[in-house]
């Protein structure tokens, strides 16, 4: 997903103007980064990367930073601006629309979903792409963090989330950040609005092969569907077709491991890693935990 520095029609970008205005509100207050960072306490360093441009930043330090130059809510809105222009523009539609979405449906293939991923694992997964630079990577990070609180803050959204197995069999090069990993899956099935579940592969053929699938439904009573594949990404709209997705994933919800038997089968993935005596594989474990689900 390439970021943007300025528009198709050569107007400067929102993330340009962001970082052009922290150095100019700055360069007004007469302050010095040290002095700035120490009314922020961040770091002046990761400061000057955001008057430069090398850092997007995050909710957080936007925040405090209207607060000591005393704009209002000005730069956290050039920020959320400079979010939207990171992603392509299906994924900017979809972005504007979750925002009202109050559930959420998802079904991942192959990583575990944005909304549930530690920073760690942002890192591993985001530094595998070798086209990104740094700064884009780091802006990804940023941005998939602030996400995470349409489930995790403040009148979260009811979430449920079904994980391949391969997701499962597909664990992080440090062992220390999967575990992480596990064990923020494993708490996060604990909050009230949040349900995961394994679909195993015991479930066999299924019509979201190679596929992840989100499904929203809106405050206004709308449901939509986006898709993601390999490097493409379709979002759906026409009520027949988003029944079809819905159809679709109901099929699976009902092959995959009750949310129980889910949180069950990642302990024991947790335990299993953390005792380092077999690799975090246990599929004859999933198949066996798949033929004992109570009726729903």
């Amino acid at each position: 997903m390439p970021a943007h520095t300025s528009t198709t029609a050569g107007r400067a970008s929102a993330t340009r103007v962001l970082a052009t205005e922290l150095a100019r509100l700055r360069s007004a207050s007469g302050q010095s980064l040290a002095e700035l960072a120490d009314q922020t306490t961040y770091d002046r360093a990761y400061l000057h990367k955001l008057e430069t441009g090398k850092s997007s930043g995050s909710p957080e330090v936007l925040a405090s930073l209207d607060s000591v130059y005393g704009t209002g809510e000005l730069l956290q809105s050039l920020w959320e601006l400079a979010r939207e222009e990171a992603y392509p523009d299906k994924y900017k539609r979809f972005m504007e629309r979750e925002r009202h979405a109050t559930s959420r449906q998802q079904y991942s293939f192959s990583t575990v979903p944005g909304l549930l991923q530690t920073k760690d694992y942002m890192q591993e997964l985001m530094a595998v792409h070798l086209t990104n630079t740094e700064e884009q990577r780091s802006r990804y990070i940023a941005v998939r963090l602030a996400r995470q609180a349409m489930v995790r803050g403040e009148n979260p959204q009811y979430y449920r989330v079904i994980l391949d197995e391969s997701v499962l069999h597909r664990a992080t090069r440090d062992k220390q950040v999967w575990q992480e990993q596990l064990a923020y899956l494993i708490e996060a099935a604990g909050a009230r609005n949040i349900q995961i579940q394994v679909l195993p592969f015991s479930a066999g053929l299924h019509g979201l092969l190679g596929e992840s699938l989100t499904l929203l439904r809106l405050d206004t009573g709308k449901s939509l569907a986006y898709l993601e594949g390999n490097r493409t990404v379709n979002l759906v709209e026409q009520p027949a077709r988003v029944e079809q997705f819905q159809l679709t994933y109901d099929l699976m919800r009902d092959s995959a491991l009750s949310p129980g038997e889910s949180v069950r089968f990642l302990n024991e993935l947790l335990e299993t890693t953390r005792n380092a005596c077999s690799p975090p594989h246990s599929a004859g474990r999933v198949a066996e935990l798949a033929q004992v689900q109570p009726q729903r």
